[in-house]
């Protein structure tokens, strides 16, 4: 009976409209009832006959006034068009049959293949996570089947990471690589603000039809507005909760944080919200914690949503405001480097700069002495290398410099990974002792 009593609280006893009043870039201002408008609530703007009507979000109040936000663009809105009460929350519906679908930030499909079912329970777009005493602990390690993260930044399942890119480093091709590889049960991909011409690239390219028969893709292009943009964020959460609760193993994929954080700062400076660092306000660091705290392990009993969030860092300052905020917030960073790119090693992942939280705890004893080896080796060049180019250094010298240059074309060549392949954990703990003639167990 739970989910007809939420039908019900849902369904507006009486209509309740106001008039608009204002509009001022995309901000409209709406007189009337406002006592009975929420933040958050959605309105539908009144264009007059054979107009669709524009469905907008209250984001805020002033002198008297609802502030709205609209999911579209304002064609058609007039002085004194009716701004009609249609709900008091964003709900969605997720169930089993969305799997394989690729659905936009209102969870309509996009991808031509008919109509979407729903399922029996709404749930909240901007749900609170469960309380930290009932949550359960990270799970053992999981397989991403990328050589590079499972031996050097190894994720637990229910754990959140960050991978941190410039522009054109390659994080759409990594995420691509482990939706396809990942030991989990589902994968709930959002593209905030991706490139129109790439999102049929990703998913029939870089997915495919068989990470897309296990993977519901949410999709905000960049041209759509900003309330568009960071609503899909919410419903990537949601359906990923979805799942987590049925008892999936989830894997939460968000490209990009970044853009999310941009939407919400676009909102907050139309409503007046003073611009503090680099002209985020205050909500955008309000709202990052909110939305990333929903994945990780769920209450006893229920799944895993293990976070994958790409941060897209401006002039490859991995320091600028939103990187710095979301890198307190998660378990782990995941470092993609321009320099590593430039010298032909995908994916360019510097494993000295990244870190799992989960390490070593999660990594099998006899395999910590051969990490522990390789990172050592990869230090010492990464101190040595201007020297070592320049032929400044003498061999001999040192005999741990010596092994380091030795080692270097091999590791390097560990460290690549091509877009259709895939290693095992076992496997890659097992090639990279090899490497080092070292031996497990």
């Amino acid at each position: 009976m739970e989910p007809l009593f939420a039908e019900i609280e849902s369904l507006m006893s009486a209509e309740v409209f106001g008039r608009v009043v204002s509009v001022q870039g995309l901000l409209l201002e709406v007189a009337g009832p406002i006592h009975e408008m929420s933040v958050g609530a959605l309105l539908a703007v009144d264009c007059g006959e054979g107009e669709p009507p524009v469905h907008a979000e209250v984001v805020g109040f002033r002198e008297g006034r609802a502030l709205c936000m609209p999911f579209a663009g304002l064609e058609g809105v007039r002085m004194g068009c009716r701004a009609v009460l249609t709900a008091r929350d964003s709900l969605a519906y997720p169930c089993d049959a969305w799997l394989g679908r690729v659905v936009n930030a209102m969870g309509e499909p996009i991808d031509g293949r008919g109509p979407l079912p729903s399922g029996g329970v709404p749930r909240r777009l901007r749900s609170t996570p469960p309380p930290a005493s009932d949550r359960g602990r990270v799970g053992p390690a999981l397989d991403l089947g990328v050589r590079a993260l499972n031996t050097f930044v190894t994720c637990c399942q229910g754990q959140r990471m960050g991978i941190f890119a410039g522009s054109g480093v390659g994080k759409s091709v990594l995420m691509s690589m482990i939706a396809r590889n990942m030991a989990a049960d589902v994968a709930v991909i959002g593209l905030i603000g991706e490139r129109g011409r790439e999102v049929q690239e990703f998913v029939e390219d870089d997915l495919g039809p068989e990470g897309l028969a296990r993977s519901v893709v949410v999709v905000a292009t960049s041209d759509e507005s900003v309330l568009m943009r960071r609503q899909a964020a919410y419903m990537t959460m949601t359906v990923a909760e979805h799942f987590r609760d049925a008892g999936r193993n989830v894997m939460c994929m968000m490209d990009s944080v970044t853009r999310f954080a941009m939407a919400q700062r676009e909102i907050g400076l139309s409503v007046g919200e003073p611009p503090t660092s680099k002209g985020y306000t205050p909500t955008v660091f309000t709202e990052l914690p909110k939305l990333l705290e929903r994945a990780g392990p769920g209450k006893a009993g229920s799944g895993f949503i293990t976070g994958l969030f790409t941060v897209l860092v401006e002039g490859d300052n991995h320091n600028e405001p939103v990187a710095d905020a979301v890198r307190g917030i998660l378990d782990g960073h995941i470092v993609m480097e321009r320099a590593i790119a430039e010298r032909g090693r995908y994916p360019a992942i510097n494993v000295l700069k990244s870190v799992s939280r989960t390490m070593p705890r999660c990594v099998p004893d006899d395999a910590l002495p051969v990490l522990r080896k390789a990172k050592q080796l990869m230090a010492t060049h990464a101190d040595m290398e201007e020297l070592i180019r320049l032929g400044a250094y003498r061999r001999g010298s040192d005999p741990l410099v010596d092994e380091a240059i030795g080692r270097n074309e091999g590791l390097e060549t560990f460290l690549s990974q091509g877009k259709g392949e895939a290693t095992s954990l076992e496997e890659g703990y097992q090639r990279l002792a090899n490497l080092l003639e070292m031996t497990l167990g």
